[in-house]
């Protein structure tokens, strides 16, 4: 009997395994699946080395906004393990004029209000515009940020303003890679995914219909089918997809 595959789920800023509930659950029976845990960890680089210690040999590695960015980072570090690659929701630029004082405005909100504060004004811009009242969906996002410290949002935020420059070598990422992003996606654009695909040379573009930056949680169904679909595992639950796919 052949070995199962291994698949590296990576969650995001502020993030933990609650977001990647539905894909776990969707992946497992066709791999052994483990869920990073980046909230020590002050850069990319770091993130991506400790991933990387989760498991021996080849992987499947993917990413969702900073966890995308720290699964290029595997990719870089060590393109012999990285069998294939998702990137969710994310970006491939280096720190740009004027975010650090943007997200100090939020490292400093959570040092003097808590992490309810910052909550309240951080997870609004992060979902479908048209949800943000849904307590079903912004409730369960509030409490994993209430989860966390000020102290875990200030190395995360360090590690995204010292990121690296991902454009440098995205050419050089030759395993199958899928890009994908919800199509309301304020904080990382559709366009910007565009541009991640077109870079890679090995890409496939996947839109989330009706879906945020948080396409993991507002969108899961479609996010795990697309996933098993990409993966060629059989997807074992009724009803076809609704994400729209482009190949390159």
């Amino acid at each position: 009997m052949s070995k199962r595959p291994t698949i590296i789920l990576l969650p995001g800023l502020l993030c933990d395994a609650s977001v990647w509930a539905a894909q776990v659950e969707a992946l497992k029976p066709h791999a052994d699946v483990v869920v990073a845990d980046f909230s020590r960890h002050d850069s990319i680089e770091g993130m991506a080395r400790s991933a990387l210690a989760l498991a021996d040999g080849p992987v499947t590695v993917i990413g969702h906004s900073m966890g995308a960015r720290a699964a290029m980072e595997m990719a870089r570090l060590a393109p012999e393990r990285v069998e294939r690659l998702a990137l969710i929701d994310t970006g491939i630029h280096p720190r740009r004029d004027g975010e650090e004082a943007n997200r100090q405005v939020l490292v400093d909100l959570a040092f003097a209000q808590g992490m309810g504060s910052l909550a309240e004004k951080w997870l609004p811009p992060m979902v479908h515009e048209d949800r943000v009242e849904d307590r079903a969906l912004m409730e369960p996002l509030k409490a994993m940020v209430l989860r966390a410290t000020p102290e875990q949002h200030q190395r995360q935020i360090r590690a995204l303003l010292d990121r690296p420059d991902a454009r440098a070598y995205l050419s050089g990422i030759a395993c199958p890679t899928l890009v994908m992003v919800g199509r309301q996606d304020r904080w990382s654009p559709l366009a910007q995914h565009e541009e991640i695909a077109a870079a890679l040379p090995n890409a496939e573009l996947v839109v989330i219909e009706d879906s945020g930056h948080m396409s993991l949680v507002e969108q899961p169904e479609q996010v795990s089918q697309a996933l098993l679909r990409w993966l060629g595992f059989k997807n074992e639950n009724a009803g076809a997809p609704r994400a729209a796919a482009s190949g390159r």
